[in-house]
This record gives C-alpha cells, structure tokens and sequence, in this order.
C-alpha cells in the first residue's frame, strides 16, 4: 500500500517540481517516515516490556501469600491467604482513587505535599509517544506504580499475621497505601524535595521495602507478640504450615523482582535493563550465601528459613542501587543483606517483637542498608560517586514519617476498634473463627 501511495505521489510531483525536485521531496518524506516508524516501534517495545513488568510485580502478590502462609501456623493459613488476596485489592483501588495523584502531584517546585487530581489526571496526550519521554503510555505507567504501593501494605501483612484483627488490618492498609506511601514517594519518584536534595532510590529499598518495613516494627510494636512465643527468657518455635509452600513463594518473589528492578528502568534499553538483572540475581545469590553461612554459625543447623530471608535481603538490598551498582559490589551488597536479616531477627527477638515471616528483618533492615550501600559504592552515569549523605538523610526522613505515621495509625486503631483478636482465637487458631474454614483440610474414607 505505501509503495503504491509513493508512486502516485511521484507522478503528480513530476510535473510540478520536475524530476530532481520529487526526488528531494520523496527523500525527506522517506526520511520522516523512518524516523515516525522507528519512534512507533521504540514505544511500542518499551511500552511492551513496562507492561510485562507490571504483571512480574503482580504475581510477586502471590509470592508473597506463599511465603507468609508457609512460614506461619497452619490454624491461620485462611486468614493469612484473605490478607494477602485483600491486600492487591485495596492497593490497586486507593493509588486510584488518591494515590496515584499523590505520589505525582506535578510540584511547580520540589515540596513536600501535592496533589494532581481526583481521582486521576489524565495529562494531554497522555497515550502517546508525548508523554514518558516516549517510553510508554499513561495508563502503563499508573498500573505498574500500583503494583508497588500494594507491595507496600504486603510487608506488614506478614508482621503482624496470626493475632491481628481483619478489620484492623484493612482499615491501616487503606490509610497506609493510600497516603502515607504515596505522599513519602513523591519526595523522591514525584520530583519533590528528597529529589531535589540528591536522594537516590532506583526501586524502592527505602520508598517501598524500608516504609513498608517502618509500618511492620510499629504494628509489632504495639500488637505485641504471639501467646507463647516468649516464655521465661525463651524464643518458643511455631512451626509453618508448610515449608515447600514458603520455598515456592520466595523463588516466585525472585521471579517477580526481575520486573520489580527491570521495569524500573523505565524503558526497554536493552543495556541498562539486562545490567540490572543481573546485579539483582548476584545479589540474591550472594544473600543466600550470607543467610546460609550466618545461620550454620549462630544455629549450628543448616537453616533453610535463613537461606530463603537470605534471598529476599539480597533483593531488597541491591533493589535501590541496581543500576548505579556494579557487578561485583552488588554481590557484597548482598551477601552483607545475608548475614544482616539474620542478626536483626536474632535483636528483635531478643527484645520481644514479634515477626512472624522476618519482614523487619528483610524489609526494613536490609532496605535501609542498601540505601546506603548507594552512596558508598554507586557511580552515576558521569562515572562520579554517589554522595552518602543525601542516601542517610533519605533513610532517616522517610523513615521518620513512615514509623511515625504507621504508629499513630495503629494506636488509633488499638484504642478505638482494637487491634487484637481475642486469647480464645488466636489460640484455637484464627481460620475457624474468622473464616469458618481452614487452610488444610485432609479426610479419610472410612
């Protein structure tokens, strides 16, 4: 069709320019095409590859129900599963509804607080090659943001799990992911002040895993912990419900983080994206290492729970410097994430808090040491090194306001609603009483 487009086009042309003017004209009119073509398909694959990151971070959800379902008691399976299917559900709806707005309200100027519209601001040609930089359309990038404030919420599920009220818990998530996550991202991810000041957080160890992290030590923090789990000096064991399912909800967290990191690249460059894949699998990898080698020194046993945190603290720890960090370091950053998420759950027990799955220890503890890693070993893209302090100060300001915010929530909720289910309950296990049904159900013929 187009060859035939061009051939009529020539021959009116001709006899208007002559034969060296339509050649002129055909020339730049092909060149134009090229370029119109090359930008099409520019977007299209970037737009292609944010999409398939955004349903690699999805099924990250699942991940993590795997592994807070395997590493708690099998008399609160139901109830961990509605929290982790509830979770998405509310997350996805309120960075509709608010946070989305919130998160990138268009500062005039770098601040604070801002707020684009409600409940979405469509910007002008937001579905075209106009808007990201030509990278992908509008409604791409709300999902794939979306993804992350539900993540978010995800991490306290896991803390907090086997004594928490449903209705709490519901009600803290839809204030946490809808205000508080969105408003501290947008000092870095929405052009506010953090930004401003050299704040540096490829994916999110601070703006995702360290706040949801912050949310997670203020519930613990104030729920308390499990009956039993603290007798006379002693940590007691609750046994998971099932090992293979926790294993197979971490190797699917490892899946989805390709997306998590990849998609933050924000682009289909297939340079960058494949770099940061590959520093966040040598992270990973190394966290293993470093879970596995501290857990044999501290437990004398080979621990597999510490090899699995292992996995997820590598993750964490590389996931803010995965670009700006190479190779080589990104496997320090990691095996150091490996023997962190050890010695924090080993201080949180020691003070009594109570963490069911080490979300603390993963999220929070490894987040903010790979915040920091950046400014110790990341080089820019002018081959400069980072700076430290804008790294510290983005720590302790979103830390500040995520701890803060999630406390005054959760005592709010303790004094009104109340925050815990009965003695009864949670010791005859939370699945029949809230649910009616339980996780694990095997009969016999008789």
């Amino acid at each position: 069709m187009r060859e035939l487009f061009t051939l009529d086009l020539s021959v009116q042309l001709s006899g208007i320019l002559g034969d060296a003017g339509t050649a002129a004209v055909l020339e730049t009119a092909e060149v134009s095409q090229t370029i119109s073509d090359g930008t099409q398909a520019l977007f299209t694959a970037n737009n292609v590859w944010m999409m398939l990151a955004t349903a690699l971070v999805f099924i990250m959800h699942l991940g993590f129900a795997g592994v807070e379902a395997g590493f708690t008691q099998a008399k609160n399976t139901v109830n961990v599963l509605f929290k982790n299917t509830l979770t998405p559900i509310i997350g996805i709806l309120t960075y509709y509804l608010i946070g989305f707005s919130l998160m990138y309200p268009g500062f005039a100027e770098p601040g604070w607080f801002g707020f684009g519209g409600f409940p979405l601001s469509l910007p002008e040609n937001g579905n075209t090659v106009e808007y990201a930089s030509a990278g992908y359309t509008y409604w791409t990038d709300f999902l794939f943001q979306a993804m992350f404030a539900a993540t978010a919420a995800t991490i306290v599920s896991g803390a907090v799990a086997e004594r928490i009220k449903i209705s709490a818990y519901l009600i803290f998530t839809i204030i946490f992911v809808g205000l508080v996550y969105p408003v501290i991202g947008s000092w870095k991810w929405g052009a506010g002040a953090l930004d401003a000041a050299g704040f540096y957080d490829f994916a999110g160890s601070t703006l995702v895993h360290s706040v949801g992290g912050w949310g997670a030590l203020a519930g613990i923090m104030i729920i308390g912990p499990r009956l039993g789990k603290y007798v006379d000096g002693k940590v007691i064991d609750k046994p998971g419900s099932s090992v293979p399912l926790a294993v197979i909800g971490v190797f699917l967290l490892w899946f989805g983080w390709f997306g998590f990191n990849g998609g933050s690249v924000l682009s289909a460059d297939p340079a960058i994206v494949s770099y940061v894949l590959v520093t966040t699998c040598l992270a990973a990898c190394t966290g293993a290492l470093g879970g596995f080698i501290t857990g044999y020194v501290v437990f004398k046993r080979l621990d597999l729970g510490m090899v699995l945190n292992g996995i997820l603290a590598g993750l964490v720890g590389i996931t803010a410097g995965a670009d700006v960090i190479s190779p080589g370091w990104a496997c320090f950053v990691g095996l150091v994430a490996g023997i962190l998420v050890v010695l924090s759950a080993i201080t949180l027990d020691k003070f009594k808090l109570d963490d069911c799955v080490g979300a603390v220890s993963v999220h929070l503890t490894c987040g903010i040491w790979g915040t920091l890693a950046v400014g110790i070993f990341g080089i820019d893209g002018d081959g400069n090194d980072m700076a430290f302090w804008p790294q510290l100060k983005g720590v302790l300001v979103c830390g500040a306001a995520a701890f803060i915010s999630a406390y005054i929530i959760f005592t709010i909720l303790k004094y009104t609603i109340g925050i815990r289910v009965s003695e009864q309950h949670e010791r005859e296990g939370l699945d029949s009483h809230e649910h009616g049904i339980r996780g694990y159900t095997i009969t016999y013929d008789q």
